[in-house]
């Protein structure tokens, strides 16, 4: 067993190992009620009582890892859309974006929507995420490139329709998919009212 010397600032480091271990085996079981903070302690070689100082329960911990994926969505949309000047490309690239950490991270994205952690404590956090898109869809109602409407209720219903895409795909593999792509512009054509690119 490693021996977890206690120099300032190694508590820090040692949470965000657990964070990042815990990330891994979550994307790997894709469902939060199988992790175990002991199968984590055991995972990095430390005792399960070194977890517990820096969690006290499975939902914290899983809660820490939510957060850190929707940090990691988060920065992925942004990093998209800055790199496009048209509104209408910038709010596709934005969730393409996130659709391809989805689809990179399928057991965290499920988590991520549908785990009892989520249900139980709920994640403010994810809030950000919704008004990210929100102002990518006024941004496009502004340039006239989508008819004026309210900019919340149309990011509401393009995330609803891109989150439940892609959890079809992740829990129903096997069926004929389209390209993600592809169905993504039916949505911002059908709900935002992008023109077809």
């Amino acid at each position: 067993m490693r021996k977890v010397p206690n120099a300032r600032g190694r508590g820090e480091m040692l949470r965000e190992e657990i964070v990042g271990t815990a990330m891994v085996m979550l994307d790997e079981l894709a469902d939060d009620e199988a992790l175990s903070l002991r199968a984590v302690a055991r995972a990095i070689g430390i005792a399960a009582t070194s977890v517990y100082l820096h969690f006290p329960d499975r939902d914290s911990l899983v809660l820490a890892v939510a957060r850190r994926c929707h940090e990691d969505l988060v920065g992925a949309g942004d990093a998209a859309e800055a790199a496009e000047a048209d509104p209408g490309r910038a709010l596709r690239a934005r969730m393409l974006a996130q659709m391809a950490w989805a689809q990179e991270h399928p057991g965290l994205y499920k988590v991520l929507h549908e785990s009892l952690v989520h249900r139980r404590l709920g994640m403010p956090f994810k809030e950000v995420m919704v008004q990210r898109t929100v102002d990518a869809v006024q941004r496009c109602m502004d340039a006239n490139l989508a008819p004026a409407d309210d900019a919340t209720t149309v990011a509401i219903d393009l995330r609803t329709a891109v989150n439940g895409m892609l959890s079809q795909r992740i829990n129903e593999p096997d069926m004929p998919w389209p390209p993600a792509a592809d169905q993504l512009d039916r949505f911002l054509v059908k709900l935002v009212g992008l023109a077809r690119t």
